[in-house]
């Protein structure tokens, strides 16, 4: 797939130009430098440019023609585009600019071009993008300056700026790339093509895109899942989402925040998303020289002992262990090393440390089986030699398979090493951090790549009845049901209290009666959300006189609240006892679809924020990651003599929501909340929902 389009055997350029300075002279100049098949300029007012003979259009090429690169006006584009087709180019590349990015005459024309594009079969990067360059064919068909390093990396860039930046850091390092994609405005192709394109090229080993959105949420994590598990995918993302700007008053909504479903997709399918442009470069540099580590135990080689404990702290930080050494390890430093050197971890070889005993030192760790990676720190003191410390990193680092990852901090005295090891593609992280930050990704994932995505799991569920729930509610033009929700929880084995929903107050003793006393009573009425606020909740009725009162009472105390609400009446519900709250919610994101919430209730909830997000559907391992996710998961687990949840159930009522609103999209927002969680084997209760639909 995509194959000739950057392995092609021929390219034209429409709207080559003869001047200097402009687009598609550019492009033009670019294939010239280094592109050994035939090159086509497409210009009517030309001859040749550069001694290459023009043609006025595809169609008059006599040979075939396996990528065009489109560089005209925009008006112009549909004709060239249809030329093109007719011409049985496969593959386009629209550089042009003036499409959906300017307004709805934009849109209008790039939706022309599409249509043109699909009844010939014609794939398009763009338009508005900067083009597209496989540094192995010598294909540069863009506007780049140069061609970067050949390398073993593939990026897709959403932003043309922001790739010319990444072009000209991979010339500053010597880091390379296999293949560079300028998406522009995805009219056709987009990320998950170039991810699936990559997945089986031979000269990429490492995907990194820079994205401000993703075009198909669950297509981009079913792919992302599966080609991650053969070559790390490193993003970086920028721009927000809408998720939970809908609705204020929903709990799950208001916390969604504005990234949470794309840090929870990338988690779910194996993405690593990198926070900062520094972070990309960093991953990127490691990722491209470094071999997996098959574990997180990191030994820390110094001359210095402050960088030293600069590096442990930020190890530990990040979760990283800092690896016990044998014995016989320490034995050995000790025949060679200077007696006041650190024979533990970290190995400080002090400051007057030659390469020959930073050599030693590292060769001894790195043999040892407890070490999983090396992070060797080096600062500029008077008899440091950056240069021969950094030719043995790259001479050991040949050696191993265990990652080896410099840190040369400094300025100019440090420079000459910093050199050196670009010219062995070894990126220096001048922080310890730095390299921390790296050396833990790089174990994560040696995670990510021994991951099974397990199917969920399928739970028998009276669909019909969530039909007739959500038929009835649009009937009587409602969108968001209360306690009415109730029976779509049951529908899908989501057990709840006992409850009746009545419009009497000798109707609510009836059911307070059938369920035996106490009880509570809530009003039930689609515009009252926060029912406490209103006096629309009583807890611990436990007479026929006190529901009575009860019923009296808040039919006026509401009706004085919120003088134009629509009372359907009130619920009487068992009254719950003991048990742990939680929170479950569900948010419908615009990329990704239904985002499940987990949470403790009440203060954790309201103050703390402490939740978890995962997107459906989910797998009981999904469910379980955001019970064990929170920060106090430890209150379900059983502190202080309690004893533990059933947090089994729980999962399985995460899994069960799941499905539910994967079958439903027609749920937007769903909270239920509280929950009653119950010791070990006893299950759990829902006691209150709130559901919007479509």
């Amino acid at each position: 797939m995509l194959e000739k389009m950057f392995y092609p055997a021929s390219v034209a350029v429409i709207g080559a130009s003869q001047e200097k300075g402009k687009v598609g002279r550019a492009v033009l100049d670019n294939l010239i430098d280094r592109f050994k098949g035939s090159i086509y300029p497409i210009n009517p007012k030309a001859a040749e440019i550069e001694g290459i003979k023009c043609y006025k259009s595809v169609l008059n090429v006599p040979g075939e023609i396996d990528l065009a690169v489109i560089v005209i006006p925009a008006k112009l584009v549909p004709q060239a585009v249809k030329e093109c087709g007719e011409k049985g180019i496969k593959n386009l590349v629209i550089i042009s600019a003036g499409f959906k990015e300017v307004g709805p005459e934009g849109a209008r024309l790039e939706n022309e071009v599409k249509d043109i594009a699909k009844n010939y079969g014609i794939r398009i990067v763009g338009p508005n993008c900067l083009g597209i360059l496989n540094t192995y064919s010598g294909c540069n068909a863009s506007f780049a300056k140069k061609m970067p390093p050949k390398g073993n990396m593939s990026i897709i860039s959403q932003s043309g700026a922001l790739g010319t930046a990444i072009l000209d850091w991979s010339e500053m390092t010597d880091i390379g790339f296999a293949n560079f994609v300028s998406l522009g405005n995805k009219s056709d192709l987009n990320e998950i093509d170039f991810m699936q394109a990559w997945r089986d090229d031979k000269e990429t080993s490492v995907i990194l895109a820079y994205l401000e959105s993703i075009t198909d949420g669950q297509r981009f994590i079913n792919m992302a899942r599966d080609v991650s598990r053969e070559k790390p995918i490193i993003v970086v993302k920028s721009g927000r989402t809408s998720a939970g700007a809908r609705a204020a008053s929903s709990h799950t909504g208001s916390l969604a925040g504005a990234d949470v479903a794309y840090d929870s997709a990338f988690a779910q399918c194996g993405v690593i998303r990198a926070e900062t442009v520094d972070q990309f470069f960093d991953l990127a540099g490691g990722f491209s020289a470094q071999p997996i580590p098959k574990g997180d135990r990191v030994c820390i080689v110094t001359n210095a002992g402050g960088p030293g404990i600069l590096a442990t702290d930020a190890c530990e930080k990040l979760g990283l262990k800092l690896a016990t050494l044998a014995t016989e390890t320490i034995d050995r430093l000790k025949t060679t090393l200077p007696a006041a050197a650190n024979f533990y971890n970290p190995v400080d070889v002090l400051g007057d440390a030659s390469p020959k005993l930073y050599e030693f030192a590292l060769q001894t760790v790195i043999a040892d089986d407890g070490v999983d990676g090396v992070i060797v720190l080096a600062t500029p003191q008077a008899m440091t030699d950056p240069v021969g410390i950094a030719e043995v990193i790259a001479r050991v680092r040949k050696t191993t398979d265990k990652p080896i990852l410099p840190s040369f901090v400094g300025g100019t005295e440090m420079q000459s090493g910093v050199d050196l090891l670009r010219k062995h593609k070894l990126l220096n992280y001048g922080d310890p951090e730095r390299a921390a930050y790296t050396m833990k990704t790089l174990t994560k994932y040696n995670n990510i790549r021994n991951r099974v995505y397990e199917k969920p799991k399928h739970f028998e569920a009276d669909r019909a009845m969530v039909r007739k729930v959500i038929a009835e509610a649009r009937m009587a033009g409602i969108t968001v049901l209360g306690l009415e929700a109730l029976p779509v929880l049951e529908a899908y084995g989501i057990p709840t209290l006992k409850y009746r929903i009545v419009d009497s107050a000798d109707k609510a003793v009836a059911a307070a009666k059938e369920f035996g006393y106490p009880v509570v009573m809530k009003i039930v009425s689609p515009q009252i959300i926060h029912k406490s606020d209103v006096g629309g909740v009583r807890v611990g009725l436990d007479s026929d006189e006190a529901v009575v009162n009860a019923y009296n009472k808040m039919m006026k105390d509401v009706k004085a609240a919120v003088p134009h609400c629509r009372i359907s009446g009130v619920l009487i519900q068992q009254m719950a006892t003991g048990g742990k709250e939680v929170i479950l919610g569900v948010n419908r994101d615009p990329q990704f679809g239904p985002l499940i919430m987990f949470g403790l209730g009440g203060i954790y909830v309201e103050v703390l924020k402490d939740v978890q997000f995962r997107v459906a559907p989910l797998t009981e391992k999904d469910a379980l990651g955001m019970i064990y996710g929170i920060k106090t998961h430890q209150m379900l687990e059983g502190v202080r003599g309690e004893k533990p949840a059933d947090i089994e159930k729980l999962a399985e009522f995460l899994e069960r929501l799941s499905q539910l609103v994967t079958d439903f999209p027609e749920i937007l927002e769903l909270d239920i909340n509280p929950v009653k969680v119950y010791e070990k084997g006893k299950g759990c209760l829902a006691l209150d929902a709130r559901m919007t639909i479509s």
